[in-house]
């Protein structure tokens, strides 16, 4: 975390802006409701196009982005955002990983524009989807696929308040833990990436039963040489490992995939 927070004598400013994404963590910060009412009583909202058309010209207090970079226009643009920005937070999987467009970065994207598109012509992208930070600076990253609307309410007042948000980076296996679960790979079997997943989601897919499917992204302890046995003796072949791996996070469990 860079910089101080905005001096009292005036109010924030907050901004927030969409690369390539569907929306979903924008929504989330919509959700908030009350919070959301509180929150603009504290801060000038001066750039946020989900909610208003309302546009004031930076530079910025706190900018929030989501979505990842996927064209030659968005490489220049998050610049552009960055510069105007005193604190910038990449929210959600697609700012932080690349998402699941990053799926492209294991394929032939010409290939694939071919045989999707009638006009192949008219498609100007990248061969890859990469986050925010692979391109600036970023002084927080908040993972989800959507993110936690707790967290997301943590990280503005951090900001804005000028000290460190209190994100926690541990597994999902602590909140499975907290909530009572019975560990659904113990108990069942289940292939599930809860070990190595960040903590923030309330750990809802195994509390139902089914295995976490990494939508948070890596946790600050990633083991996978340690998980991937796991994965292989209840069931998955190495195609299943990787298929598990590559979904919302792709990229960032590639990563680590490549390191072991």
């Amino acid at each position: 975390m860079t910089g101080s927070a905005p001096s009292a004598a005036r109010v924030p400013t907050l901004a927030v802006f969409k690369l390539a994404s569907c929306d979903g963590c924008q929504l989330t910060l919509l959700d908030c409701e009350d919070e959301l009412l509180t929150l603009a009583g504290k801060v000038e909202i001066a750039h946020f196009l989900e909610a208003s058309s309302r546009v004031r010209p930076g530079p910025y207090d706190l900018t929030l982005v989501e979505g990842s970079v996927t064209t030659a226009a968005d490489a220049q643009r998050i610049q552009e955002i960055r510069a105007q920005s005193r604190f910038l937070v990449t929210i959600g999987a697609c700012a932080t990983a690349g998402g699941v467009q990053a799926l492209r970065n294991f394929a032939d994207v010409e290939e694939l524009t071919r045989t999707v598109y009638a006009r192949p012509d008219y498609i100007d992208t990248l061969a890859t989807s990469t986050p925010v930070a692979a391109h600036v600076d970023v002084d927080f990253e908040l993972r989800g696929c959507p993110i936690d609307r707790r967290q997301l309410l943590e990280v503005v007042t951090a900001f804005l308040t000028g000290r460190k948000p209190d994100v926690p980076n541990h597994s999902v296996c602590f909140e499975c833990k907290r909530r009572g679960t019975v560990c659904v790979t113990v108990a069942h079997g289940t292939p599930c990436l809860g070990p190595v997943t960040h903590a923030g989601c309330g750990a809802i897919c195994p509390a139902y039963g089914r295995g976490c499917y990494g939508c948070f992204g890596p946790s600050g302890s990633v083991n996978l040489p340690a998980l991937i046995p796991l994965l292989r003796r209840d069931g998955m072949d190495d195609r299943d490992t990787r298929r598990f791996l590559r979904t919302f996070n792709a990229a960032a469990f590639a990563g680590i995939e490549e390191e072991t």
